[in-house]
């Protein structure tokens, strides 16, 4: 059974992260996966950017990061479910960039938790033709569950 963890660690309610979840477990079943979990976490900008500046050397907010377990190959988990790893979303980025960008902050939120969850699969965007097979991907997965701009 697949499983998703959400940690809600702002001040803010969000009724959203219901089909957020939803969102999020159907694409984990377009991708066939079985036993699978991961994390998804809510934070505010102070705090990506301290795990920005952490792990990336880059001293400024984000609007998502992930921290995939799958890309440490070295680290053996003695389970047989598939674990793979964390996705920090900014809340404050978030709620930035839907009014920018001028959609619905539920949009903006499940394109992020589906964009760090492509991540957490392995999929990058660092070449034009990563970037289409990544971006396909997502845009199926919200498009198939009416997440529109």
């Amino acid at each position: 059974m697949n499983k998703i963890e959400i940690y809600n660690q702002t001040t803010t309610s969000l009724k959203e992260l219901k089909i957020v979840k939803k969102v999020l477990i159907k694409a984990m079943k377009k991708e066939n996966l079985k036993n699978t979990s991961f994390n998804l976490i809510i934070v505010n900008n102070e705090y990506i950017k301290k795990l920005n500046n952490q792990y990336r050397n880059i001293d400024k907010e984000t609007d998502v990061i992930t921290f995939a377990l799958e890309d440490e190959k070295t680290l053996i988990l003695p389970s047989k479910e598939r674990i793979l790893g964390d996705i920090y979303i900014s809340l404050d980025k978030a709620k930035e960039q839907s009014l920018s960008y001028n959609h619905s902050f539920l949009r903006e939120l499940t394109f992020l938790a589906v964009h760090g969850f492509y991540h957490l699969l392995g999929y990058d965007h660092l070449t034009k033709e990563d970037e289409k097979i990544m971006f396909t991907k997502q845009e199926e997965v919200l498009e198939e569950n009416g997440i529109t701009r």
